[in-house]
């Protein structure tokens, strides 16, 4: 099996063109592990830059981007089942897999293999299970998870299906995939030069087609308060939209929460070192060709 190629990093330091040129150079194709471009018609707001998937006159395929209608609750359960089926089709044609980034609980639910399963509805468990008094499914409940708060127990329907899960696992224990292995590298800038970078692509955003971007969503029927739960871009427009902010106070506001988002990412990339994920990180002082032969170089001797 050929390892996974991880390119992650903080918004607005590049990404999506490195991994690109590496995809080009080494006959890989892109798995997108971003949490708001799954949805269409979000293309300004997220940063798709679908042109830079162009290298050399060559389209370089990508998977997982505009899989879901803006609206949808996209989850990390859901995005960890569509990265495996996508990762075993790319082995199986034997093309190079490169995941590229910034969600980091994406990344790591990858990296780690967290245990997220997909419980079908058990039709004959929860017949046996419809004469039960609710106390008694907390009681059953309670023999097979520690009861934290009360949200297990809020409703009959959750706590039904809490037991159906958990029924599942037992007779359907969690395995990590033992063929799996990834090389991992890290795009970043020093702090000062990525505020800046951020300030530049939210103006050039702003100057191409963002407002505009949010209204047709709205038009489209997506619910401003959806769009305000997507965050960042989509929140701070949306409110301008509705004139609930000025124009210079959506730039400013937005920027300041850009900059915050980035530390945020940064900090959980810096916690999965920590927790044993390696990431070789790239000096952001080198050209362009040089941070490319560092990650072609690495990850063909892995291969070896």
């Amino acid at each position: 099996m050929l390892p996974l190629l991880t390119i992650l990093g903080p918004t607005a330091c590049g990404k999506t063109h490195i991994a690109t040129e590496t995809a080009y150079r080494l006959g890989g194709e892109i798995i997108s592990a971003d949490s708001r471009q799954v949805f269409r018609g979000m293309d300004i707001g997220t940063g798709k830059d679908l042109d830079e998937y162009t290298i050399h006159g060559k389209k370089i395929p990508y998977h997982l981007i505009d899989i879901r209608q803006p609206g949808y609750e996209y989850s990390a359960g859901e995005f960890y089942r569509d990265f495996w089926q996508v990762y075993d089709q790319l082995q199986s044609k034997g093309t190079i897999p490169i995941l590229c980034g910034g969600t980091g609980l994406y990344i790591e639910s990858v990296l780690k293999q967290y245990p997220f399963v997909f419980v079908p509805h058990n039709a004959e468990l929860r017949e046996k299970l419809a004469t039960q008094s609710d106390e008694q499914l907390a009681e059953l409940l309670q023999t097979y998870i520690k009861l934290h708060n009360h949200t297990d127990t809020e409703s009959r329907e959750r706590m039904l299906r809490a037991i159906e899960i958990q029924d599942y696992q037992k007779n359907h224990p969690f395995e990590k995939r033992t063929d799996f292995s990834s090389v991992v590298f890290g795009i970043a800038y020093p702090r000062q030069t990525i505020m800046q970078r951020i300030r530049q692509r939210l103006e050039q955003r702003l100057q191409t087609g963002m407002v505009e971007e949010v209204q047709a969503l709205i038009d489209s029927g997506v619910s401003p308060e959806r769009l305000k739960r997507y965050g960042l871009e989509y929140r701070y427009v949306t409110q301008y939209i509705l004139k609930e902010i000025t124009y210079d106070q959506m730039l400013e506001q937005l920027n300041i929460a850009i900059r915050q988002f980035a530390k945020r990412q940064m900090t959980w990339f810096r916690r999965m070192e920590r927790n044993g994920t390696e990431i070789c990180w790239i000096d952001p002082q080198l050209e362009f060709d040089e941070k490319i032969a560092i990650i072609t170089e690495k990850y063909k001797n892995a291969v070896k």
